[in-house]
């Protein structure tokens, strides 16, 4: 195959991973975030539980996106982790800290340490959440770089324009997690999560849109490809479309269906930061061709990739069938 073929499926996989991490352990995340906020106890355990089967087979797709970074384009791994050491470190221990709140609440002596215990539930996703939009906000923004090497004082993340991608993904996560509660949950909660679910789409849309013209300013490739008419007729269609099905969705039987619609909107705008970045993997200057590993380590990584994608998929989908319905917890 042409080096270039197998350098664009490579990038397609990794980008595919990042993608599914985000919308499943988003969704989980966003679920942790609302169960600290949450006063009654019975709704704060039909929260855990409608999650407790799934998250941790969530979490594989950010092991397949950090793996496939460092195998499949090492330069790239080079620069970024010296930038964003003490982000992936804070968001790391803050992923412990949400999986312990999460699997051990049960064993908590009382409700006012279960209280706790959600607490830390709510500020490790929380951490979580704005951490992860702050690494994709710098990332987008540029990480300053010469010959391979990462140049910065390792403050770019603490710039504006990565603090408000953070401050959106949390509530974009939120609203997944609204949405998500809707389509597992009864009676009172289940309506109560479809109003903050209808707030959270105004605003996170509306939060989206100026990030995206924020981003236009960053760079001139930017502004080029997101002002091209092809690109922001059809995404302003799609969104019109996937908002419409949101709203329709609260008066169907198939309660999925506000879930499904957010998560669209979510896999628009991974697209526009695609389209906007491509063929950079670390701007402002650093290509997928320079940043990439040798053809026979892509092809290697390729064939694990063939592999571990399709299981990973298949198992996510069994779990999600097995531990699926409503979930209803008694006094």
């Amino acid at each position: 195959m042409d080096t270039d073929w197998i350098t664009l499926l490579c990038a397609a996989a990794l980008a595919f991973s990042v993608m599914n991490y985000v919308l499943l352990d988003g969704t989980d995340l966003g679920v942790g975030m609302l169960m600290g906020l949450t006063t009654s106890s019975q709704d704060r355990r039909a929260m855990a539980v409608t999650i407790l089967p799934i998250w941790d087979a969530n979490e594989t797709w950010l092991v397949l996106g950090g793996g496939g970074l460092l195998a499949l384009f090492p330069l790239a791994y080079a620069v970024l982790l010296p930038a964003l050491y003490l982000p992936f470190i804070v968001m790391f221990l803050a992923l412990i800290l949400r999986a312990v709140a999460l699997e051990f609440r049960d064993y908590a002596p009382s409700e006012t340490a279960k209280r706790w215990v959600d607490g830390m539930m709510l500020g490790g996703s929380l951490c979580t959440g704005a951490i992860q939009g702050i690494i994709l906000g710098t990332l987008v923004q540029g990480v300053p770089h010469k010959g391979g090497q990462y140049t910065g004082d390792g403050g770019e993340w603490l710039t504006p324009f990565p603090l408000f991608c953070g401050g959106v993904l949390v509530l974009g996560y939120a609203w997944l997690g609204t949405c998500w509660l809707y389509w597992r949950t009864v009676d009172e909660l289940q309506w109560r999560s479809a109003r903050q679910a209808k707030w959270l789409a105004l605003v996170t849309v509306t939060l989206l849109l100026i990030l995206v013209g924020w981003t236009s300013t960053l760079q001139g490739q930017y502004l080029q490809r997101l002002s091209d008419v092809r690109v922001w007729l059809t995404s302003a269609v799609l969104l019109g479309t996937l908002l419409v099905v949101f709203h329709l969705g609260f008066r169907s039987r198939f309660h999925g269906l506000p879930l499904f619609a957010a998560l669209g909107v979510f896999i628009l705008a991974f697209a526009l930061m695609l389209i906007a970045l491509y063929p950079l993997i670390v701007p402002p200057d650093l290509t997928l061709q320079a940043a990439t590993s040798s053809p026979k380590s892509q092809v290697f990584m390729l064939v694990g990739f063939a592999v571990l994608i399709p299981v990973t998929l298949i198992y996510n989908t069994y779990g999600f069938k097995v531990f699926s319905g409503k979930v209803r917890i008694g006094e």
